[in-house]
């Protein structure tokens, strides 16, 4: 109960940056639902803005990951188009080999770990764990989503439901409802690309 007095508190007090962000985060996964090109420009609007926001709030590792978005975006919204000879205007949805798994698990452990040291050493982070967690599946996440990779999901679901109760202690309640969104459009993307890349395979 104190928490959800403390959420609903802090929601009054959102600011009109993190308010642009957060509706630019929900349309830019809305968008990745749907495959749709236009989840990189929002979502390259909302990163920005987060780099900003998670560096003044003191998740360092958040900042350093929102960089890593912006980057990655750039690099998916080429990707995505760069369809050669396919004959479309995407390239289209595909599974990780088992190679593939062995590499994403394994990017997900090294670059948590690696996190979780720098935040230790180098920062005066209260959330060291969490916020390394959170940053080691969404790195994931972002490589795979850039790829089209449909385990992109899954990355997803595991960081935003971790999010929510980060974004609440840290203070920033409209960002942590954003995550609560993310959840379920991230639950009803895995489901939508399974139906998509079954019917592209038949």
């Amino acid at each position: 109960m104190e928490l959800i007095n403390s959420f609903y508190s802090q929601l009054l007090e959102t600011s009109f940056i993190e308010f642009v962000a957060v509706i630019c985060g929900i349309l830019s996964v809305w968008f990745s639902k749907q495959e749709s090109i236009l989840v990189y420009p929002f979502g390259i609007v909302s990163v920005t803005i987060f780099v900003y926001l998670t560096y003044v709030y003191g998740l360092y590792a958040e900042t350093g990951i929102n960089v890593y978005y912006f980057i990655m975006s750039v690099y998916g919204w080429w990707n995505w188009k760069n369809t050669k000879d396919l004959g479309a205007s995407q390239i289209p949805i595909s599974k990780s080999s088992a190679k593939g798994h062995f590499i994403n698990i394994f990017t997900f452990l090294s670059a948590t770990a690696l996190i979780f040291i720098l935040l230790i050493k180098f920062t005066d982070s209260t959330v060291p764990f969490i916020d390394s967690l959170t940053t080691g599946l969404a790195i994931t996440g972002m490589y795979l989503m850039a790829l089209k990779k449909i385990e992109h999901w899954l990355f997803w679901i595991a960081c935003n439901i971790i999010s929510v109760p980060l974004y609440i202690y840290k203070g920033l309640p409209f960002t942590s409802f954003q995550f609560m969104v993310f959840t379920c459009l991230a639950i009803l993307g895995w489901i939508s690309w399974n139906r998509k890349m079954q019917l592209n395979e038949t």
